[in-house]
């Protein structure tokens, strides 16, 4: 199971820190606008128009009582005065009877229309007087509401200076529950390692003696199928002895290749940008071939292949995939076979296991062997990556010399190569590299006398250029071609 350790909290860089000061003061603008555009809205009690006068019934009650008019009629008497009255009377009375019918008919309309015109004047005052309590609450409660917004900065400051204020004991409490609680974590995650470590070293016994079996049983089945061994002691020579011991002790490499060139699927991603080169060939030769990705990548091309390695256990783990592949030294295979009869060669991770001299009489061996016009392919440890030299290196004790790339492209231009470029492979991540620092962009402005900046740059420029010789490309291989 892998730890999962807390991450460590990396201190905010300088561009940070003046990032969250502009968010602040932005906040604080924000908020102080805000506040002054609520305290402009605020109510104010606004003047209330007066209630209308009270109705005016004055001269109800005296046109109630003089609206009949017929009731003065003058009285007849006698003689000619009379017969005088009754003919002036008998030409004004329809006028006089009209008017009292006016006045009735006026009088009821008034009388009917003073209640209604004194409840109409009592409503008016009473809805003013009601409008004139509701501003006033209203503006009361808008004046409590800018009272508390002004108050939450203060409540907020509080807050901090009584959580700063806190008594120191109970600090300390704080504190050593803390450090007890990371102590334990780191004790968890301590054991945790211990314990991956142990199931990882118990993996690797378990492979290196799963191999260890598998050469005995082919070693078994080797003896089997050959000729009763001689009676005669002179049979068992040292050299003999010597070749039993190699081949019984192989499998101890296949193991560490197993545990630390990566997985099968690994090499297959890593190898599959060199298949390309061999497009259209026949008859490719891995030299070194190992566990077969290669070739096996070859075949799924339809690329005609076979291996060939110094190790016996590696060839016989080819050859259980279905795959051509047989143990033989490499420059002593390259002499056995025909001029230019070889469509291509290709050498993984191997040619820095060879002795310079070695090394120079491969490279005009497979110059010869190769047909005109065919790609030669050597991938190799870039040394020229401190971190691939001394982690990826020195850890394989088969490791004779280091090539650097220059080495490598020359000695395949003085073999007869021609058109041999560097290809490399295996960046190392980014996210592990040596991280310049942030450079505020106030900084690109700043007054020439502040040094800060130009340390800051050539800071920067020591971290690019420690990552150019310690975090590179990890690989490079080497291609060339046999001219036509």
């Amino acid at each position: 199971m892998a730890s999962t350790a807390p991450l460590p909290v990396r201190p905010g860089s300088i561009e940070d820190l003046a990032r969250l000061r502009r968010e602040l003061e932005a906040a604080d603008r924000l908020y102080n606008d805000a506040l002054t555009a609520l305290d402009g809205a605020l109510q104010r009690v606004r003047e209330m128009p007066p209630p209308p006068p009270p109705f005016d019934d004055t001269q109800i009650a005296a046109l109630t009582k003089g609206w009949d008019v017929l009731s003065a009629a003058p009285a007849m008497g006698r003689g000619w005065r009379r017969r005088l009255r009754a003919h002036v009377w008998g030409m004004l009375a329809p006028l006089f009877e009209r008017q009292q019918a006016f006045n009735n008919t006026l009088v009821d309309h008034l009388n009917r229309n003073v209640t209604m015109h004194r409840e109409t004047a009592r409503a008016l005052a009473g809805t003013l007087t009601a409008l004139r309590e509701e501003f006033e609450r209203l503006v009361h409660f808008q004046s409590k509401l800018i009272l508390w917004a002004q108050q939450i900065t203060l409540y907020v400051d509080t807050r901090d200076r009584y959580v700063a204020g806190l008594p120191s004991g109970l600090f300390a409490a704080i504190s050593s529950v803390s450090d007890d609680q990371q102590k334990r974590w780191e004790s968890m995650a301590a054991r945790e390692r211990r314990s991956d470590l142990a199931v990882d070293d118990l993996r690797a016994a378990v492979a290196v003696l799963q191999r260890a079996v598998q050469t005995i049983k082919r070693g078994l089945e080797r003896a089997e199928s050959s000729a009763p061994p001689a009676t005669d002691a002179a049979a068992a020579t040292p050299e003999a002895l010597r070749a039993d011991a190699t081949s019984l002790d192989s499998y101890k490499y296949v193991g560490f290749e197993d545990r630390f060139r990566g997985s099968p699927q690994q090499i297959r991603e890593r190898l599959s940008a060199y298949v390309p080169y061999f497009e259209g060939a026949r008859d490719v030769l891995d030299v070194g071939c190992g566990r077969g990705e290669f070739l096996e990548l070859l075949r799924e091309r339809g690329v005609p292949a076979r291996g060939i390695d110094h190790n016996p256990d590696m060839a016989a783990i080819c050859r259980e995939r279905g795959l051509d592949a047989t143990s033989s030294d490499a420059l002593a295979y390259l002499r056995s076979l025909p001029d230019e009869s070889l469509g291509g060669m290709f050498a993984a991770q191997v040619v820095e296991h060879f002795e310079p001299g070695y090394l120079t009489h491969v490279l005009e061996a497979a110059y010869h062997r190769l047909k005109p016009g065919s790609r030669i392919v050597l991938e190799t440890i870039n040394p020229a990556c401190w971190y691939a030299f001394f982690s990826s290196y020195i850890r394989d004790i088969t490791h004779v010399r280091p090539l650097h790339p220059d080495t490598l492209r020359y000695l395949l231009l003085a073999s007869g190569f021609d058109r041999v470029e560097i290809r490399y492979a295996a960046p190392f991540p980014e996210e592990y590299k040596l991280q310049p620092v942030a450079l505020p962009a106030a900084w690109e402005t700043g007054a020439a006398a502040d040094p800060l900046p130009g340390l800051t740059r050539a800071f920067n420029q020591n971290v690019k250029t420690l990552n150019d010789l310690l975090f590179t490309y990890l690989d490079y291989a080497a291609i060339g071609q046999r001219p036509d």
